[in-house]
């Protein structure tokens, strides 16, 4: 029997070679993102000191990198980047006056320049807002945690992490652990069974309470919003508190070994000792994931205390201190391979993820992690225990002003268990 002949008209040929030039482009729509060139060209919106340190690493981390676009609320921010930038990679500071931008617009028009990939360094409460105009601009993206500040900014950054998968561009996060080798071979031996089942874990960031590192601004002749707003790590709207700014990391690694997120939590935590803002300065929270895995969570912020900053799994054949690179237990391990500086490591990840046009996108990764931060907040300053499930898809809260500008805006009183109403 011969074989049917295949009846392919011109039409059906030109439509199916049309649709895998498509396809073709569509693969290839990172490796074009510089029509031939490898230069990457850099925005950033927030030029604080972590985000010009963020700057720094990513220079350093591959050849053919410039900053292009800066922008900031404020001028005298900007200029002290630009000062501190000049002197660490001058060569690579290519911002002209015209691409300097001050102001709660800036973002807009930094997104709206000619640059390939924008760093998302402003304080948390505005990373929902600056993801979506980045990646809606078709921009790449390296966002700082925390992913948000409340349930409202964290949907919406899990939903324009879907946008930038469908438009096949990169969101690195600022959880840099993800991208050392040590952590990574860590997790790689969880995963596969070397400590066998998960039973529980624990997570730590208790340090000193960060004050040599973030400056207070007095309020003196400031109006509110700009008061809060250069004093941000002390707000909770601005910041999120220090268990979602911060103790983050460590939260986003547990999420990472036991390859979920919590089911529910119950925190607690209070002010100790610090009285600036309307932060806490310790929370401790239990968090319950799947399968009645409990996890406990203690940070603070207080100095001359003991110090821990450290992730732990604990399994049925053993226990691996991830942060150290040790596993112990039936199948012992100690990670003695190289682990190149994190931050660069994750600004060399992106930068080749952009120019072979083989997207990253942890966007709902950090997402998830800040949710586990935001809850434990919620919890902690309400007194009451609650559902992911809820805190994701009901919760109401939002902790926007009514408009940005600079003007009145009383600062929030500091959250009282029992009493805070759980939103």
């Amino acid at each position: 029997m011969s074989p049917k002949r295949s009846k392919l008209t011109r039409r059906d040929f030109i439509r199916a070679s049309a649709a895998a030039g498509a396809a073709a482009l569509a693969s290839r729509a990172g490796s074009l993102f510089a029509a031939g060139s490898d230069t990457v060209r850099v925005g950033i919106i927030g030029c604080g000191g972590q985000g010009t340190r963020d700057l720094i690493s990513c220079v350093k981390s591959s050849p053919g990198v410039e900053i292009a676009a800066m922008g900031d609320l404020f001028e005298d921010r900007l200029k002290q980047s630009l000062e501190k930038l000049s002197k660490d990679i001058p060569a690579a500071l290519k911002v002209t006056p015209d691409r300097r931008f001050v102001g709660f617009d800036a973002y807009k028009r930094v997104v709206q320049s000619d640059v390939h990939l924008v760093f998302l360094t402003a304080p948390p409460h505005w990373r929902a807002q600056h993801l979506q105009a980045a990646v809606e601009a078709g921009k790449h993206v390296f966002m700082e945690k925390p992913g948000g500040v409340d349930p409202k900014g964290i949907r919406s950054v899990i939903e324009t992490a879907e946008l930038a998968r469908q438009k096949r561009l990169s969101i690195v996060a600022g959880t840099q652990r993800r991208h050392s080798k040590k952590y990574q071979e860590i997790i790689r031996r969880i995963h596969d069974g070397q400590i066998g089942e998960i039973v529980a874990a624990q997570a730590y960031w208790n340090g000193g309470d960060m004050l040599g590192y973030w400056k207070w601004w007095d309020k003196e002749n400031r109006s509110d919003m700009e008061w809060q707003c250069r004093s941000w790590p002390w707000f909770t709207w601005t910041s999120g508190d220090h268990i979602v700014e911060q103790h983050v990391h460590n939260l986003d690694v547990i999420n990472w070994a036991l390859q979920a997120h919590p089911e529910q939590c119950i925190g607690m935590g209070g002010r100790a000792v610090r009285n600036l803002g309307n932060i806490y300065d310790h929370f401790a929270v239990e968090f319950e994931y799947p399968n009645g895995v409990r996890v406990s969570s203690l940070c603070r912020q207080i100095n001359g205390c003991t110090d821990r900053i450290a992730e732990r799994v604990v399994g049925t054949k053993g226990v691996a201190d991830v942060d150290q690179g040790v596993i112990a237990g039936e199948k012992p391990f100690k990670y003695t391979g190289p682990d190149p500086d994190h931050y660069v490591q994750e600004m060399a990840d992106l930068i080749e993820s952009i120019r072979t046009g083989s997207p990253i996108n942890e966007g709902k990764n950090v997402a998830e992690s800040t949710m586990n931060a935001v809850m434990g907040r919620m919890s902690a300053y309400t007194g009451r225990a609650l559902k992911w499930d809820w805190a994701m898809n009901a919760s109401k809260l939002d902790l926007t002003p009514p408009k940005y500008e600079w003007g009145d805006l009383p600062a929030a009183p500091v959250a009282i268990p029992g009493q805070t109403p759980l939103i």
